[in-house]
């Protein structure tokens, strides 16, 4: 069985910087952590590792991202915490991607994680040399956090299943079983929950306290600072440039901005309908 998680760095603080210019978040890498979300994800596709292991059943989990260098540091966390590899999509074609645009550039590496190469590009560390395999196998699961807490659009998910044509199911709350090739899930919609079962291969996006991620071992630190972390550019996973980065994303940010805000106030201390008045001609100053 081979899972794939797609995780996201986002900052780390609610102190966000944007770019004047491209209205895009300005991600230096120094204070990022992998999306809450998305960490469930991967516990959940640990534990499944875990439990076909114990079966004598085997289980590759690949861990996916796309964003700067430094995330590939985020990533070998995913390896000490017992993920089988890592891919990471790092290039300027995809910077300022919207989600159809980053969808569209996990999706090429998805299909980079299931090509024959790939095995090389892990055993290189970031494999910018040979051709891609052309015939590449999708995975059996696409796992992703329900949103990005630097977003909050929760489209990831179901974008890539539109792409791969697969089934999805949004904000799982619980995965009771796979078997049978059906994997079977409780998720949370308007109307409460819901007790789901779909075919194989799938998308599923999860909440996220449907897991609470494991701390990695000594062991799994210790071998995955040592373990090849493939980084590789739009090129290399023949990404089209025209639906990559902004190129790519039919909708940009036209403005950002801080609101301004003041803790001074205005004591009232006249009579009640005084101070009615008062409010009332405040609201108007205001424009309410």
């Amino acid at each position: 069985m081979h899972i794939v998680v797609c995780v996201k760095a986002v900052p780390s603080s609610t102190e966000v910087k944007m770019d004047p210019v491209t209205h895009t978040i300005v991600r230096d890498g120094r204070e990022s952590v992998v999306n809450p979300f998305d960490a469930a994800a991967l516990e959940v596709a640990l534990a499944i590792k875990d439990e076909r292991a114990a079966t004598g059943e085997g289980c590759r989990v690949s861990v996916l991202s796309m964003g700067i260098p430094a995330t590939e540091a985020l990533l070998r966390d995913g390896i000490a915490r017992g993920a089988s590899d890592a891919l990471l999509l790092s290039d300027r074609a995809f910077a300022g991607a919207d989600t159809l645009a980053t969808s569209y550039a996990l999706s090429c590496g998805i299909r980079e994680l299931g090509s024959a190469s790939m095995s090389d590009a892990v055993a290189s560390g970031a494999s910018e040399h040979g051709e891609a395999a052309p015939v590449p196998s999708l995975p059996d699961l696409i796992l992703c956090g329900k949103m990005a807490v630097d977003g909050d659009t929760a489209q990831i998910g179901p974008e890539l299943a539109g792409l791969f044509d697969m089934p999805c199911v949004t904000d799982v709350r619980e995965l009771v079983a796979i078997e049978r090739g059906r994997v079977t899930v409780r998720h949370a919609t308007d109307a409460g929950i819901e007790l789901v079962e779909v075919p194989l291969p799938a998308v599923l996006t999860v909440a996220k306290d449907i897991a609470q991620p494991r701390m990695p071992s000594i062991a799994g630190v210790r071998a995955a600072a040592g373990a090849p972390v493939a980084v590789l550019s739009a090129a290399r996973v023949q990404a089209d440039p025209a639906r990559s980065g902004l190129a790519g994303s039919p909708t940009q940010v036209v403005r950002s901005f801080v609101p301004e805000r003041s803790d001074t106030c205005e004591v009232l201390e006249e009579s009640v309908p005084e101070q009615a008045a008062r409010i009332i001609a405040l609201a108007e100053e205001a424009g309410l």
